[in-house]
C-alpha cells in the first residue's frame, strides 16, 4: 500500500516539507561550482516552472491586461527572490541565510498587525541579527548579508504578489505563469553562469531534483497542511525554517555556526513566532470588530500578510 500523505499529522506534513527545501538549498550549494548561482536559479525556475504548467495546465486566453500585469509582477519577484536568495547562498552559510531571509514577512506581518506591542518582536528579529554578526562579522560576507536582506524584502513582496495573483486566478495557474515568466527572465544571465554545465546530465538531473525537493514536495504537503491546521499554527510551525537550515547545513555542507549565531537564529525564531501570535490577535479583534457592528463589515478586506509565511522558492 502507498503512504496516505493526507492522514498523516500536519506537523509532519510541514517538517518534511521544510527538511526538502534545507535539503534542496543543500543540494543547489553543491551545483554552485558547475552552474553558478544564477545558472542554478534558471534551472531551478526551469524545471519548477515545467512541474508546475503540468500539474496547474493554466489557460493562455481570457485574461484581462491587469491580470497578466499581476502575473509579470509575480514573475519579476520569483526571479528576484531566487537571485538574490542563492546569492547570498554562494557567500553566506545556509542557516544565517534563512534566518536573514525571514525578516521579510516577520516585518510584513509586524507591520499589518498594527500593534505597538508586535514591534516588539521586531526589536527582538533584529537583535537575533545582531547575535549573528556578534559571532564574528568576519565570518558574514557583507555582500551576502546585502543579498540576504534582498532576498528577505522579495519575500515580502512576493507574499503580496501571491495573494493578489491568487484572488484572480484560481489553483496554482497563476503560479504556473509567473514561475514560466521567471524562468524565462532569469535565462539571459543563468545560460551565461551555467555555460557548458547544462550540457551534463548529472547537472540537469540534480537540479531538477533541487526543484522537486525544494518547490513541488514543500508546496503539495503545505496545502494538505493548511486544511488540518489554522492557517496562524501553519505559520508557527514555519518559522522553524531558519533551525532546520542550520540542520541541514552543518551535516551536508559541514557549515559550523558558532554559538552567539545559534542564539541569533533562536531569536529569530521567537520573534517569527510572536509576531505570527499578534497578526492572529490583530486579525481575531478586527474579525470581532465588524460583527459586532454590521456596516463595518463590508470595509473589513482579507489582508494577504495574514497568509502564511510560504514560499515555494526559499
Amino acid at each position: 500500500m502507498g503512504v496516505k500523505f493526507g492522514s498523516a499529522p500536519a506537523i509532519t506534513l510541514v517538517a518534511i516539507g521544510l527538511l526538502c527545501q534545507e535539503v534542496g538549498a543543500s543540494f543547489a550549494v553543491l551545483l554552485f561550482p558547475q552552474t553558478g548561482p544564477l545558472g542554478m536559479v534558471m534551472l531551478r525556475l526551469v524545471f519548477s516552472a515545467a512541474i508546475l504548467l503540468l500539474i496547474a495546465r493554466p489557460a493562455l486566453r481570457g485574461h484581462s491586461w491587469q491580470t497578466w500585469r499581476s502575473i509579470l509582477i509575480f514573475g519579476i519577484v520569483l526571479a528576484l527572490m531566487n537571485t538574490l536568495f542563492y546569492l547570498a547562498l554562494d557567500r553566506l552559510a545556509l542557516g544565517v541565510t534563512v534566518t536573514i531571509e525571514v525578516l521579510g514577512p516577520l516585518v510584513l506581518s509586524i507591520v499589518a498587525s498594527r500593534s505597538r506591542a508586535a514591534w516588539l518582536w521586531a526589536v527582538l528579529a533584529f537583535a537575533g541579527v545582531a547575535a549573528l554578526g556578534s559571532g564574528g562579522w568576519d565570518r558574514l560576507d557583507p555582500l551576502g548579508v546585502v543579498f540576504a536582506l534582498g532576498a528577505a524584502a522579495s519575500w515580502a513582496f512576493y507574499i503580496l504578489a501571491s495573494a493578489k495573483v491568487g484572488g484572480e486566478l484560481p489553483g496554482l495557474q497563476g503560479l504556473a505563469l509567473a514561475m514560466a515568466l521567471g524562468a524565462v527572465i532569469s535565462a539571459p544571465l543563468g545560460i551565461l553562469d551555467a555555460g557548458t554545465a547544462l550540457g551534463r546530465i548529472d547537472v540537469l538531473a540534480l537540479a531538477a531534483a533541487v526543484a522537486v525537493l525544494s518547490s513541488t514536495i514543500p508546496y503539495a504537503f503545505e496545502i494538505i497542511a493548511l486544511r488540518r491546521v489554522a492557517a496562524s499554527v501553519f505559520a508557527v510551525l514555519m518559522s522553524l525554517g531558519p533551525a532546520i537550515a542550520a540542520v541541514a547545513g552543518l551535516v551536508l555542507l559541514g557549515q559550523q555556526l558558532v554559538w552567539l549565531e545559534v542564539v541569533g537564529i533562536a531569536l529569530v525564531i521567537i520573534a517569527s513566532m510572536g509576531a505570527v501570535f499578534a497578526a492572529s490577535r490583530a486579525s481575531r479583534a478586527s474579525r470581532a470588530a465588524s460583527e459586532s457592528d454590521p456596516t463595518a463589515s463590508d470595509s473589513v478586506k482579507p489582508d494577504p500578510t495574514e497568509e502564511p509565511f510560504s514560499a515555494p522558492m526559499a
